[in-house]
């Protein structure tokens, strides 16, 4: 199969989602997705992008299947926890004064962030008085961030990310071993709501104080890229803080002047 012929092939294909199922993915980087989409193949049993393109059009489960590859981020808790770190020192202060608290992780995939995010707001005395919108458009990660439950075999690295985050306590007093899978305290989630919304296609919720926006925006074109900046801008209050992942940056958007680093090295801005 020529390269030209799978450009088209998955122009076809992406083209089909939006118009069948409203998954907007056509401001997405092409690289990435070709990379997932040549990866589904090859897991959902299909010889070309076409064959692939007819599964997902008559049969909505293997389109779910598919939405598995096109959407999953690698994710851990306190993931860089340098950027934790940061948050706990420089952010939290400020979001202290305020008598209330919405925070919004947007692209939450399968909840470590969430659950990172909630444990730090408690030991920092924060989450009673916080809401925490954590948002996807994939469902099947929505589900597994609701239920909250881990593998055990991940609990070691998120321990020490955790206690590198500048942790208070024992991460272990955060969840309960059953078999093999760490199930996260009730506690952690009784503040968050959590609901589909894409950045590609819909609009703002809530006012918000901080938004965490980590190691997503590197899969949107551009155009996307200053699509989802401008629905943080609106959705942020005066002075509210952004967060972003480690290779991404507001500098070079269209929104670059509306934005000023607060912390450059991981990657923190706040709205002028």
């Amino acid at each position: 199969m020529g390269d030209r012929n799978v450009e088209i092939e998955l122009k076809l294909l992406i083209e089909a989602i939006y118009l069948k199922y409203s998954y907007d993915f056509r401001d997405y980087s092409s690289a990435s997705l070709k990379r997932r989409v040549l990866l589904a193949l090859k897991q959902l049993d299909c010889g070309s992008i076409s064959e692939l393109q007819r599964k997902i059009l008559y049969d909505s489960h293997a389109f779910m299947d598919l939405l598995q590859y096109l959407t999953i981020p690698v994710s851990e808790m306190f993931r860089d926890p340098s950027y934790y770190r940061s948050l706990r020192e420089h952010v939290v202060p400020v979001l202290r004064t305020y008598p209330s608290l919405k925070i919004w992780v947007a692209g939450c995939s399968t909840g470590e962030e969430v659950y990172s995010m909630a444990i730090l707001l408690k030991e920092e005395g924060l989450l009673e008085r916080t809401i925490i919108y954590a948002t996807d458009i994939n469902p099947r990660s929505l589900e597994q961030a609701r239920q909250g439950i881990f593998a055990i075999d991940h609990l070691r690295q998120y321990t020490a990310n955790y206690q590198q985050a500048g942790g208070t306590r024992s991460f272990s007093d955060y969840y309960t071993a059953a078999y093999d899978s760490a199930i996260m305290d009730k506690s952690l989630k009784e503040k968050v709501t959590f609901a589909d919304h894409s950045l590609a296609t819909d609009s703002v919720f809530s006012e918000t104080q901080f938004i965490s926006c980590r190691n997503v925006l590197i899969y949107f074109n551009k155009p996307l890229q200053d699509r989802a900046f401008g629905l943080f801008h609106e959705s942020l209050c005066h002075r509210g803080f952004l967060g972003l992942g480690s290779k991404e940056t507001v500098e070079f958007s269209g929104y670059a002047g509306l934005y000023e680093p607060f912390d450059k090295s991981e990657r923190i801005f706040r709205k002028l």
